[in-house]
């Protein structure tokens, strides 16, 4: 990106009516989330519960895995107000996303990216799968608070000339941004990406160094617990080893419009997807190149600094490159304005795939939150209605891993006590209940 000289003058003007634009945009662009009548996954439930016990959770648990304080404390309070009406739930969340877009966008007029494609990349970005699945699930809070961490030291950075703000800004965010999830450690590698790429100001470099001496500092302290303290999956095993894969999974997940997840990139081995995903990528990355050396290396760099944290994984999840899809769409808006012909016709196409396959992702969550409002009450009623173990089998036609999902150790539900009371069966085994398509449940004696 090359960053304008006149930037600290535009920024009181119409940057901030512009970014209200964006907000709104991206807010209405959100409704289908916003009016899910339900949820996507077990926490959402079983958080619900812990905000009815009135559970807390320690400042200073720095022993635990997932040392999330604010990201807990602020769930549990959300659930124990909004969890009974979704779409109010579904709301902040997507206003929340929507004002990070709307900071995506100042930061990109901030680097001088042109008023139209900074428009066209905060709203690509707010439209690509990677967006609408942290938009849509509740689970995310945390990835939503480390990238308004991330977005919010960037843009004050980049309109001070005090190095002593920088700093202290860079580090507060960032300590922000890791009391509200660990992937927070990739605040410092985005600044230095800034630095190296914005002339290498003296500003950058003072956030560069608070934001990493804030995470030396997060890392000394929970380094013990981040290797040893207990997990639960095969997704938190960490591994060098495991980078390479994870690094190819997120770029190429975008235009492969059916998956959900991340980690299915690969799940039926090398086809035609796959060669379709490589070929668009290969073209967007040699219509960055034809736009200045710069536009590509930002995105591979900066890309990397965004996923850093997470690239030793297991597995990868979709959410996991929240903050790598706003990096890259701005920096393809970036680009758009100085490549070639053809290069716009790669861009394009990757980025309308992109946007198509957001609005699948959306879809989706959606109908899984129709399914669960539906399902969970009826489960409920079951289990209170029924001796012992209720036992469940999907009809053929209904999304299996739904309904897996939606009885996972789930303690209650509207305080009917759950718990290990759920069975799915397979096809042909005994049954108390088919779980019909829909959620609803078909009693067989």
């Amino acid at each position: 990106m090359q960053p304008s000289s006149r930037r600290l003058a535009t920024l009181p003007g119409a940057v901030p009516v512009q970014a209200v634009l964006v907000f709104a945009m991206a807010l209405l662009a959100s409704l289908p989330l916003i009016l899910n009548p339900g949820y996507f996954s077990h926490d959402e439930l079983q958080w619900a519960v812990f905000a009815e016990r009135g559970q807390a959770f320690p400042w200073l648990g720095i022993d635990a895995f997932q040392y999330r304080p604010l990201t807990f404390n602020l769930w549990a309070w959300l659930s124990r107000h909004l969890f009974a009406q979704p779409q109010a739930f579904h709301a902040v969340l997507a206003a929340w996303g929507a004002g990070n877009v709307a900071l995506l966008y100042a930061v990109g007029r901030g680097f001088g990216v042109g008023t139209r494609p900074a428009v066209a990349g905060a709203l690509a970005f707010a439209l690509s799968p990677y967006a609408v699945y942290v938009h849509g699930w509740v689970g995310t809070l945390g990835d939503l608070a480390w990238l308004s961490c991330a977005l919010l030291i960037g843009l004050l950075t980049m309109h001070t000339r005090s190095v002593v703000i920088a700093a202290l800004v860079a580090a507060t965010l960032t300590a922000i941004g890791l009391l509200g999830k660990e992937a927070a450690f990739a605040i410092p590698p985005l600044l230095a990406v800034a630095w190296w790429f914005d002339g290498r100001k003296p500003t950058w470099a003072a956030a560069t160094l608070a934001a990493g001496a804030i995470a030396a500092a997060y890392l000394a302290l929970r380094w013990n617990a981040l290797l040893h303290a207990p997990r639960e999956g095969v997704q938190y095993t960490l591994s060098l080893a495991n980078a390479p894969l994870r690094w190819v999974e997120y770029q190429l997940f975008p235009p492969i419009i059916p998956l959900l997840e991340a980690f299915t990139t690969f799940l039926h081995g090398i086809g035609a997807h796959i060669v379709i995903a490589t070929v668009l990528w290969l073209g967007l990355f040699a219509a960055l190149w034809k736009a200045g050396r710069r536009y590509a290396a930002v995105f591979v760099l900066g890309g990397v600094a965004a996923l850093l944290p997470v690239l030793p994984m297991g597995r990868s999840w979709t959410h996991y490159a929240y903050a790598f899809a706003a990096v890259g769409a701005m920096c393809i808006a970036a680009a758009w304005p100085r490549t070639t012909r053809w290069g716009r016709v790669a861009i394009g196409a990757f980025a309308l795939l992109s946007v198509l396959h957001g609005a699948n992702v959306m879809r989706l969550m959606r109908h899984v939150g129709e399914v669960q409002a539906v399902f969970s009450p009826a489960l409920a009623a079951a289990v209170r209605d029924h001796d012992g173990v209720v036992r469940l089998r999907p009809v053929p036609g209904a999304k299996e891993w739904i309904f897996q999902r939606l009885t996972h150790e789930i303690p209650s539900y509207r305080g009917i006590p759950i718990g290990d009371r759920v069975q799915l069966v397979g096809a042909g085994e005994p049954a108390d209940y088919v779980i019909l398509a829909d959620g609803h449940l078909q009693a067989l004696r």
